[in-house]
């Protein structure tokens, strides 16, 4: 089941990636043991994600654009050695979010309109141009909020397929404990999508919370930059 789990998450985030590379008119490609995209992709996003625990340097090396800095791997069992001229970027935690019923309790949550997108994208804080308003449009994504007096104190975006509910860029502001957040953003997945579970992956301080809140990891995972 975790294994089964695992290769869910890391399908589901490489289709996410995908999904957006295709918002910036880049068409990204699948093979067994990796997608990638020819042409750099948005910022925050890969170039590859490997999908095979046996996938090699070479074989996801040569179907990116590794000419100038800034191309990224995103490297879904930790298990690749890019050499001297790839940097960790960051590790993380492949995790399994558990299951949640929404209550009356909880602070509700809605799903993002094309007028909200540029108030959530403040909240988020992101690259403003990375997530854009076409994405509203996919049956498969659910951008959802939880909002006070117009502002976005809250907010993810849950993208869906057959399998798995991912779950990325989950933010707070600085008055929302993370623990409702949590609560919040799965109450929301499983408005959206009942009985299908939730997959992501978190690092630092976000990943300890998720743990706090009862998400099980299924593995490891780097991102890996081209540095020189």
């Amino acid at each position: 089941m975790p294994d089964d789990m695992l290769l869910a998450a890391i399908r589901q985030n490489a289709a996410w990636c995908h999904l957006v590379a295709s918002t910036h008119g880049l068409t990204g490609s699948w093979a067994p043991m990796a997608w990638t995209c020819s042409t750099r992709t948005p910022p925050l996003y890969p170039d590859a994600v490997t999908l095979a625990r046996a996938a090699t340097a070479r074989e996801v090396v040569d179907r990116i654009d590794p000419t100038t800095p800034g191309a990224s791997v995103k490297d879904s069992y930790a298990t690749l050695d890019l050499g001297n001229s790839w940097d960790v970027l960051f590790e993380a935690t492949w995790l399994l979010h558990p299951d949640f019923a929404p209550t009356d309790e909880a602070e509700p949550w809605s799903i993002v309109g094309a007028e909200q997108l540029g108030a959530w994208l403040a909240g988020w804080a992101g690259p403003a141009d990375v997530l854009r308003p076409t994405l509203l449009e996919e049956p498969s994504v659910a951008v959802v909020a939880r909002w006070a007096d117009g502002t976005a104190v809250a907010g993810a975006v849950l993208h869906h397929d057959d399998e798995v509910v991912g779950l990325s860029n989950l933010f707070q502001d600085a008055d929302t404990d993370p623990d409702e957040a949590w609560s919040g953003c799965l109450a929301a997945a499983a408005e959206c999508w009942p009985g299908h579970p939730v997959v992501g992956y978190e690092s630092g301080t976000d990943l300890t919370a998720a743990l706090a809140r009862g998400s099980t990891p299924l593995g490891p995972l780097r991102v890996w930059v081209l540095t020189g």
